[in-house]
């Protein structure tokens, strides 16, 4: 009932897709089985993102790889065994694997961000993270820590109803998080020491 309530039909993605044309910006959606590939081919995405709930769906993954589509592979409620077979299976071209908890909202004793460092010590592709947490402070530590992706849930107002609200961002939420991102990339620098004019 609760999907059946919140879930787009095609008027609704094809409204979407016409907005983002007119904006010159990309869109993609999180696939939740193989019909929906289906459905999203007609819009053409520039990649596909498959959510922690399905990462140990060999056949979605399959579908998807048969698209040669981009994939965004979350990694909430996944044990790492899972995480080596799954990217196994669909290989780390055109990958980017991201580092989640999912729990909504997600406390920050979980939210283990030290993991973005594992992933990226065991798997040759980009790493990213999918934040469910209240606040930005993770988000703009894990862009720290080495993610080169941030996906975070939008919301026009955090106290509507919904499962995630609380776990969403707010529009001027937004604006800060992509602000302190920018800052911290252009801060982190490139780790050679030097004398600045400045100093």
């Amino acid at each position: 009932q609760y999907r059946e309530k919140v879930e787009f039909g095609k008027d609704e993605y094809q409204e979407i897709h016409n907005f983002c044309q007119d904006l010159q910006i990309d869109w993609f959606v999180s696939v939740w089985d193989e019909l929906s590939v289906d459905f999203m081919e007609q819009f053409s995405p520039i990649c596909y993102k498959v959510p922690s709930a399905s990462l140990t769906d060999i056949k979605l993954l399959e579908k998807i790889r048969l698209t040669n589509r981009p994939m965004i592979l979350s990694t909430g409620m996944s044990t790492f065994e899972q995480i080596r077979d799954a990217v196994a299976f669909v290989g780390i071209d055109d990958l980017i694997l991201t580092h989640a908890t999912s729990a909504y909202p997600c406390n920050p004793d979980e939210l283990n961000l030290k993991m973005i460092q594992t992933l990226k010590d065991n798997f040759i592709c980009p790493i990213g993270y999918s934040g469910h947490e209240v606040g930005l402070i993770p988000s703009v530590v894990a862009v720290a820590m080495g993610a080169c992706l941030v996906e975070r849930h939008f919301t026009l107002d955090r106290a509507m109803w919904g499962g995630d609200q609380s776990a969403s961002v707010e529009p001027g939420g937004f604006r800060k998080l992509v602000k302190y991102i920018r800052v911290t990339e252009m801060a982190l620098g490139d780790g050679v020491k030097r004398v600045y004019d400045s100093e």
